[in-house]
């Protein structure tokens, strides 16, 4: 029998919302203004976005009571019923977004999905070859400063010298070294992936391929970037950058779903299953579960094609809005919705321009550039995203308008050092109402009416 519960959970969030602000006034207040601060700025963050609040609400229901863990239909606790069915839905929802045979929507966070892959197919002790971290890749591609690149011998391919993913370099580490596992997949690169070339190296050295679609698994869905689904062993992304869902990670895999895997017994779908419970993880967040069923349904909609057409539509006119400025942007453009910048060219280091830009209500990270002097803590460029931007319903039009404002205060920084600098406290607060002014025009879409800006007591 249907029932509705319709009037029982807007009393159930009202009331928790009630009971937070009346009996922890100092929390509700630190989260109020965090509401309102990003209202009133510019994210570009690139591995951010702004997740419906559809999304969020799932994220606060009651399924988070329940421990639940094993898969539907084979838990090791009672109480799963209406568990099961949330779950069989994100795994249906995800595997219809991407085209899967085979998902699995409990891990936690997109590294523990790539870890989990790494741990399917390899030994401790065996070798991988992914990304190199200055050129664009992930720290879990190989990273020294990672478990991938501490248990794993790890080898890096990086870009040619017109700063594009270096195939041949790829193909020839592949040879000289024989991986077991290949990753493909960036986190600060622009440019479009060739899945079907990094398959044919995998094939030649019988390597596994892993296909991370972490920033660009919204342009995959909706059909702006080719999908790796049936090229690579294995594909992985978060919920929250591209999906505008909550946090967590999915692994899925395509036509190879039955291929038997390195124990020669149980298929790759099986080797997944077992590895992500109870190898690496107990029960999982069954809220969080929710959130991205509710995600994936959400990039199953027209509006969201929009949203993903207008990511590159808006990352593209910002690329061109800082190269008119004559910033040196890597790669000379971007395909997707990250652009980076070289800073350190015009005499700025990349944490000081993150900070400056903050301190004006416009949000960037620092990032490293290729063959970046610079260490990790400080860097010569930064990094920009367009997924936060889109939800706002901006014009690339808008977008020179940003980009004004950001050279406005980068020119106008006085850099003291590496790590410190100075910017007038009147120009600051100039830039900083002129973003929030930028906000109130284009304010975002899936939040109430504009906010003013708020700050605690």
């Amino acid at each position: 029998m249907q029932h509705d519960y319709r009037p029982h959970l807007p009393r159930f969030l009202a009331n928790a919302i009630d009971r937070l602000a009346a009996e922890d006034p100092e929390l509700f207040g630190i989260l109020e203004a965090e509401y309102h601060r990003q209202a009133n700025v510019l994210t570009m963050v690139a591995s951010s976005s702004i997740t419906d609040p559809s999304a969020l609400a799932c994220e606060a229901m009651p399924t988070m009571n329940v421990t639940a863990e094993g898969y539907p239909g084979a838990r090791f606790h009672a109480g799963c019923r209406y568990i099961d069915q949330i779950e069989n839905l994100a795994i249906e929802r995800a595997k219809r977004a991407f085209g899967a045979r085979f998902a699995n929507v409990q891990p936690m966070t997109a590294t523990s999905a790539n870890e989990v892959c790494m741990f399917s197919v390899l030994n401790a002790g065996e070798t991988l070859l992914g990304m190199d971290l200055d050129s664009g890749g992930h720290l879990t591609h190989g990273s020294k400063a990672s478990i991938s690149g501490q248990v794993f011998k790890a080898y890096g391919y990086g870009l040619t010298k017109d700063e594009r993913i270096d195939y041949d370099q790829a193909e020839a580490l592949a040879r000289e070294h024989r991986p077991k596992l290949i990753i493909c997949g960036t986190t600060a690169y622009s440019r479009q992936i060739d899945w079907a070339r990094f398959r044919s190296i995998a094939d030649e050295v019988d390597a596994y391929l892993l296909a991370d679609i972490t920033h660009i698994a919204g342009l995959v869905v909706a059909g702006l970037h080719p999908n790796p689904i049936d090229h690579a062993h294995f594909t992985t992304t978060c919920t929250h950058k591209q999906l505008y869902s909550g946090r967590g990670g999915l692994i899925m895999i395509g036509k190879d779903f039955d291929q038997v895997g390195p124990d020669g017994k149980r298929t790759l779908e099986q080797v997944i299953q077992k590895k992500v419970f109870p190898f690496f993880q107990g029960a999982p967040n069954q809220s969080s579960i929710a959130a991205k069923a509710r995600g994936l349904a959400y990039v199953a909609t027209p509006e969201f094609n929009a949203v993903a057409r207008r990511v590159v539509d808006l990352s593209q006119a910002l690329a061109q809005a800082f190269m008119d400025k004559g910033y040196r942007v890597i790669t000379g453009g971007t395909d997707n919705h990250i652009v980076v910048v070289d800073v350190m060219s015009k005499g700025i280091s990349g944490v000081n321009a993150e900070k400056a830009l903050e301190d004006c209500g416009l949000v960037v990270n620092k990032n490293r550039i290729p063959y970046d002097q610079k260490p990790p803590s400080i860097t010569s460029g930064i990094r920009l995203g367009t997924n936060g931007l889109a939800i706002r319903r901006m014009e690339p039009a808008d977008m020179v308008e940003c980009v004004d404002l950001i050279h406005e205060v980068l020119t106008s920084i006085e850099q003291v050092s590496d790590k410190t600098y100075k910017l007038a406290p009147q120009l600051q607060a100039r830039v900083e109402e002129s973003v929030r002014q930028m906000c109130q025009r284009r304010p975002i879409s899936t939040y109430p009416a504009p906010v003013t800006a708020y700050k605690a007591a």
